[in-house]
């Protein structure tokens, strides 16, 4: 899910040039990229990518990654994304976005920065004052064209996966929901079942009952500023409303930035492929020659004697020619008389 995130992430809505304006382009795969801060450990998701590139090197990694992206959702139980593909990767490092355009670390960083500023003279609080994690989000999501009931919905994503305080300088080495794995053991999730997709992310936040589920700054805020907790506190009621607008949201995000060929897109037809109808065959369903009754073979005779035909008298050539021509000149006159 990350991995597709980031990708489309970068993208800026101020800049119309492609590939400069960022977002899905496949620039993640780009080694420069995975090194920056907010991209720590998808080195580990982009070698599970690559066998499947390697098999179907037509398709590009700016769609593998949203393919990805929006099927580890739908298998971990949530909402069927509606996407689109034909996305267009960038051919080189040198066409990667710079550091910087995306949340999580971000907001450390820049937190750090002011510690340190104010360790430092003229030690003015007044002029640095800390960053608030509305703002930091708000500063991320809208350069991407996004709103706040996009902003609160996307989050709600963090009901999959843990975080790791090596690569993203938050959470707990491991928690009593993380220390037996599955997969590498340790981190701390944001919920309690990590791999199913749900609203429990919003019920635990809103709850604050366990020290073991991560409560980030930019967390808690969607029920403290009013705008995100109107939509909070829909989702932790309603899960419904929640896929519903995660789903529109979430696709959205997938096709931010993106160049399409054809510029339309493609889209999956997931309706099921219908059967073709067998083509009957008589001799499949036959089971042989079945012998005439005694009575059908007698009405056969009646009908050859009464012809002038008989066991060892063949019925007249003529004669019988002479029948076909009755017959014929009799289905004409009715043909005509019929039209008039």
């Amino acid at each position: 899910v990350r991995l597709g995130w980031h990708d489309a992430g970068t993208y800026n809505k101020n800049i119309e040039e492609w590939p400069q304006r960022g977002g899905a382009n496949g620039s993640l795969r780009f080694e420069v990229e995975l090194k920056h801060a907010a991209n720590a450990g998808l080195v580990n998701a982009l070698s599970l990518i690559q066998p499947i590139k390697d098999k179907y090197s037509d398709v590009t990694f700016a769609d593998l990654f949203q393919l990805a992206s929006a099927t580890a959702i739908e298998e971990a139980g949530g909402p069927k994304i509606p996407m689109k593909y034909g996305r267009v990767d960038v051919s080189g490092p040198n066409e990667c976005p710079e550091e910087g355009r995306l949340p999580g670390k971000l907001f450390r960083l820049q937190t750090m920065s002011i510690i340190w500023a104010l360790l430092m003279p003229p030690f003015s609080l007044i002029d640095a004052g800390p960053p608030s994690p509305a703002d930091h989000l708000r500063e991320v999501f809208y350069r991407m064209g996004l709103n706040d009931k996009e902003i609160v919905a996307l989050s709600g994503a963090h009901t999959l996966g843990r975080s790791r305080p090596e690569r993203s300088g938050w959470g707990k080495p491991e928690t009593k929901y993380t220390k037996d794995g599955p997969g590498t053991p340790g981190g701390q999730s944001w919920t309690v079942q990590w791999l199913k997709f749900d609203n429990s992310y919003f019920k635990d936040i809103k709850a604050k009952r366990d020290e073991d589920l991560l409560v980030l700054p930019t967390d808690a805020v969607l029920f403290e500023d009013p705008s995100f907790k109107v939509y909070a506190e829909k989702y932790a009621e309603d899960q419904e409303t929640f896929f519903k607008d995660y789903a529109e949201a979430h696709a959205k995000l997938s096709n931010l930035g993106a160049k399409f060929d054809p510029p339309e897109g493609i889209v999956l037809d997931d309706t099921p492929v219908q059967a073709v109808p067998e083509k009957f065959v008589a001799a499949k369903y036959s089971t042989g020659k079945r012998e005439l009754s005694d009575s059908m073979k007698q009405k056969i005779r009646a009908e050859y004697e009464s012809f002038g035909g008989g066991p060892d008298k063949p019925l007249p050539t003529n004669y019988f020619l002479n029948i076909i021509i009755i017959i014929g000149v009799l289905a004409i006159l009715t043909s005509l008389l019929g039209n008039y």
